[in-house]
């Protein structure tokens, strides 16, 4: 089991805004590489939100607009040709990257999804 998210972070400390980053496309290797980076606007947590693989389609819909509507949102992507340039780690984090720059507000403190 996964760790839920909290804001216990930005709430203990002066670390704030705090963004979140996590990819898509990894897995598979058939494609594009795609990253999110999010800042929460609001210490809020929508009910549901941790594992997007154990949601229903419909719970991802929900919680996809909740966070639309309720926070900052950069995505970046890294094609097939810098993948096969570079390697499927390196295009991941290129990914990262253009997510971290593409958020409208630049966070202090990014928490990446992954095991680097």
């Amino acid at each position: 089991m996964g760790i839920i998210p909290s804001f216990v972070l930005e709430q203990e400390s002066s670390v704030s805004p705090v963004c979140g980053i996590d990819e898509a496309g990894r897995g598979p290797w058939a494609g594009p590489v795609v990253a999110a980076a999010v800042i929460f606007k609001t210490h809020v947590m929508p009910k549901g939100l941790n594992d997007s693989k154990k949601l229903t389609a419909a719970a991802r819909e929900t919680l996809y607009a909740y966070i639309m509507q309720h926070c900052h949102v950069g995505v970046g992507e890294a094609s097939v040709e810098e993948i096969d340039r570079i390697n499927i780690l390196r295009a991941t984090e290129l990914a990262m990257q253009r997510a971290l720059a593409a958020l409208p507000v630049a966070p202090l403190f990014a928490l990446i999804d992954g095991n680097r």
